[in-house]
């Protein structure tokens, strides 16, 4: 009898630890630099934090602070997540210039077509070469672009020439660098930034998506945005949603496990959908301003104009240990292969 007992006990003790590590709940911080009004808050993060609540029955809460509420300037964002100050971050690798070389490739001028293939690109990359090399320092749930970078400004922007001397706001190094070699004057800063800067005569312009161009009430502070024809992109910047390796590493397996199904390639998708949707809408606020559209002519005397970005960038490259002209090909195959 005491033997039953003692084996009855014991068969409820591991079922109770069971129901136990079974209902454990946890909560993750999320923390960015934009509004609330910014379609990867509203569109992307918000609907992620639904999915990822209903999957796991709501025993994984995510929290969403924007607008760098939790401190430190955009620059820090993906330190918070490598350091543990926050469980996970929504950044531009950019933000931290010379820091993920390899990433860069996907924001060379005119490479990207299509954001969406693109995007899945860039995961792909991460998922074969960056996860265990630039990223090793936090486990990346996502990574994308954004849709075709547009040039925004006080006056038109009508041909090439028209760039010279404008000081121009740019997010991140190769972006500034190709402003410079545009005949620009390149100012680097992060998105909030912009509106104060504008105001003050800082800068006359910025190049900046159209999807979030409504959250800091872009076309109301300036009137004429330039666009590329057809399927060029003057430029994109990379995104990721980095997160802690230890609060990774520490959830419950079944948890873990849930939040891996949510994330990846699909959730990579899911935003650059989300920000194709943000140009369309983002675009239409600007009715009734100057919107310019270059002509194919015009747009290959800029793609022209640009090359000396990528030879200074490969030559970055190979003192960074890796072959830039053979990323380059592996970047337009992995878009090519997702289109």
């Amino acid at each position: 009898m005491k033997s039953f007992l003692k084996t009855s006990f014991a068969a409820l003790a591991v079922l109770g630890a069971a129901s136990v590590a079974q209902a454990q709940e946890v909560t993750l911080s999320v923390h960015h630099f934009m509004s609330q009004k910014a379609p990867l808050h509203a569109k992307f993060l918000v609907p992620f934090a639904e999915n990822v609540a209903k999957a796991s029955d709501g025993r994984i809460k995510i929290e969403i602070f924007d607008s760098m509420s939790l401190g430190g300037r955009p620059g820090d964002l993906y330190d918070q997540a490598v350091d543990g100050a926050v469980d996970i971050a929504l950044t531009l690798p950019g933000y931290t210039s010379g820091r993920f070389n390899q990433t860069e490739v996907f924001e060379l001028p005119f490479i990207m077509q299509d954001s969406v293939a693109t995007s899945k690109a860039f995961y792909d990359l991460i998922e074969s070469d960056l996860q265990d090399g630039e990223y090793e320092e936090t486990k990346i749930l996502a990574g994308w672009v954004h849709g075709p970078g547009v040039v925004h400004t006080e006056d038109p922007v009508n041909k090439l020439e028209d760039l010279a001397g404008k000081e121009l706001r740019g997010p991140t190094r190769l972006v500034t660098d190709l402003l410079g070699e545009l005949g620009a004057t390149p100012v680097g800063m992060p998105l909030p930034k912009i509106p104060e800067n504008l105001s003050k005569g800082v800068i006359s312009g910025a190049v900046i998506p159209w999807e979030v161009a409504p959250s800091i009430k872009l076309q109301e502070l300036v009137k004429n945005h330039t666009e590329m024809s057809g399927d060029r992109a003057l430029y994109t910047a990379t995104f990721v949603l980095a997160m802690n390796w230890d609060v990774y590493e520490g959830l419950p397996d079944d948890l873990r496990a849930i939040l891996d199904e949510q994330t990846g390639k699909a959730l990579s998708e899911f935003a650059a959908n989300a920000l194709v949707e943000g140009d369309v809408f983002g675009r239409s606020k600007a009715e009734g301003n100057n919107i310019i559209q270059l002509d194919e002519a015009e747009v290959a005397r800029w793609i022209e104009a640009s090359k000396p970005v990528y030879d200074r960038w490969i030559e970055r490259a190979k003192g960074e240990g890796f072959d830039g002209a053979a990323a380059i090909e592996q970047a337009k195959a992995l878009i090519a292969e997702n289109q």
